[in-house]
């Protein structure tokens, strides 16, 4: 069977990673390998950890531990990646709340299609539902409809340019669909995102960016999206 690697970069979120791994522990799908990059958390991690790895039926998930100094996600990911072996590789967020469902779908698409390269899903962001999109080079050049909690094939992966504070997640699906990459989309909630104030991920109502002053939000949202478009020539 395909063994799928998880790779769960955590930096201050020790508070929602139980959860997140007993969802992992509900997958219908196995094997997998669970590789859990603390990217040099100064909250209880250690001690969170800990506890984790004593309980009985998480010993299951063969969860293995990576402590590095902090140097950012992409970082993080890079060095998990680097660790693995599975042939299908998933970047899963700390706050990640997973059907059971989740994995063997995405899986089973991959395996049948060989012309995608990942998969992706529609998600909930705490109470907004992330709808996605079809796959579309010229769309994804325009806004980042893609999450990064998305399952690829192990050779088409490129390492996360760890010069980027913002929108890795969007470099890296650009870089990957500019060497000719496609995604395919699920039309499902397949899992959720716990809005955690210590996360990486974060979330703004559209108008926010129509409004006719910018919030500090604002500016450096769109300052980061120009480094992106000016990298890649868009």
């Amino acid at each position: 069977m395909d063994l799928i690697s998880v790779i769960i970069p955590i930096y201050n979120q020790a508070n929602v990673l139980r959860r997140s791994l007993l969802s992992l522990l509900k997958q219908t799908y196995r094997p997998l390998e669970v590789i859990v990059v603390n990217d040099g958390s100064t909250d209880n991690f250690s001690i969170v950890m800990k506890k984790i790895l004593a309980e009985e039926k998480f010993k299951e998930l063969k969860v293995k531990l990576i402590n590095q100094s902090n140097q950012g996600a992409p970082s993080a990911r890079n060095h998990g990646f680097s660790e693995s072996s599975g042939n299908f590789v998933i970047f899963w967020d700390a706050d990640t709340i997973a059907k059971p469902e989740m994995l063997k779908e995405m899986l089973e698409i991959l395996q049948n299609n060989p012309e995608f390269s990942w998969v992706y899903s529609q998600f909930c962001f705490g109470w907004k539902k992330m709808r996605g999109a079809e796959f579309d080079f010229g769309s994804l050049k325009k806004n980042n409809y893609i999450d990064i909690t998305s399952m690829l094939r192990r050779d088409v992966f490129t390492p996360f340019d760890e010069k980027l504070q913002r929108f890795q997640d969007w470099d890296f699906w650009l870089t990957l669909s500019g060497q000719g990459k496609r995604g395919k989309f699920v039309q499902k909630m397949l899992y959720k995102k716990i809005i955690n104030p210590h996360g990486i991920s974060s979330w703004l109502p559209k108008f926010f960016y129509q409004l006719p002053w910018k919030t500090k939000q604002v500016k450096k949202y769109e300052a980061a999206a120009q480094i992106i478009r000016q990298k890649h020539g868009f």
